[in-house]
């Protein structure tokens, strides 16, 4: 039977992954934040699943606003990198795993999750950098992938309790799946952060740690945030913060923070990284 074996949330701010592949990470701006990532990347190393799930938001690259769907999983054999202007990142392309999403889309659909499914689809910076953070320039990423789409772009987005139910019922699909794997999911957006109008640039440190110490002791406080909450509080992007209720929501009520990094400025924004193991 598969295993969850634990969840990461992160940021997926692309300015990471072009530091990245500029060679930059030694520049005093970013060598820091490179720095701070060496914990996250060593637990990585030591628990590196068969397949991840990574919960991220096509940014317009991959999906037009004339399709675009609330929860949308990949069932490709694999997926490119996108384009988002500048050419696909030199990063390998990411490997899926077929047969155990189809099982998720079977498990939730009849969990009543009505899932749009694609075998066609190029992944950007949200599931690309988060590769990046945990498993640096590799030849080719050591897990496998299943791509789980969260509109936070259209409105009407999901509520952060929808994506919190929608963790619980992944790991229901995860427990009935009868190969003998391990399987981690991420839950992947920017914190705080605003990219345009007069607040562009906002920060808000507090809700930031708030919403992270929630992810460990009150997961169900982060649940009952409203999208007018994440505007005021987080900035009009800041509503990204909602994916990561779909790990926490995979995850056991009790779990363990194996670590944590808040690192501000990264792109006009903060960059939040946190890994939880189940109790």
């Amino acid at each position: 039977m598969a295993r969850l074996i634990g969840g990461m949330g992160t940021s997926h701010v692309p300015g990471v992954g072009a530091a990245l592949d500029n060679g930059k990470t030694a520049e005093p701006y970013w060598a820091e934040l490179f720095k701070g990532f060496a914990p996250l990347r060593a637990w990585h190393a030591e628990n590196t699943p068969d397949v991840t799930i990574i919960v991220f938001n096509d940014h317009a690259t991959s999906m037009a606003l004339n399709h675009y769907s609330t929860f949308m999983l990949g069932v490709a054999e694999s997926f490119r990198p996108a384009d988002e202007g500048w050419g696909p990142r030199k990063v390998p392309d990411v490997e899926g795993h077929p047969e155990l999403a189809w099982h998720l889309v079977e498990s939730l659909i009849l969990d009543e999750f009505d899932m749009a499914v694609t075998a066609d689809f190029d992944v950007d910076h949200g599931l690309t950098v988060p590769m990046s953070i945990a498993y640096d320039q590799p030849d080719v990423w050591p897990t496998k992938v299943i791509p789980l789409c969260v509109n936070v772009i259209q409105h009407p987005q999901p509520t952060a309790l929808r994506c919190y139910k929608l963790g619980q019922a992944i790991r229901r699909a995860i427990d009935s799946y009868p190969d003998d794997i391990t399987v981690g999911i991420w839950g992947t957006g920017g914190l705080s952060h605003q990219l345009g109008g007069e607040r562009a640039g906002v920060v808000n440190p507090d809700f930031d740690r708030m919403f992270l110490d929630n992810m460990v002791n009150d997961p169900m406080a982060n649940t009952r945030l409203t999208h007018t909450d994440f505007i005021r509080e987080a900035g009009s992007e800041g509503i990204e913060m909602i994916m990561w209720n779909v790990m926490r929501g995979a995850l056991n009520e009790k779990v363990r923070e194996v670590c944590r990094l808040y690192h501000i400025p990264v792109s006009a924004t903060a960059y939040g990284g946190i890994i939880l193991e189940n109790d």
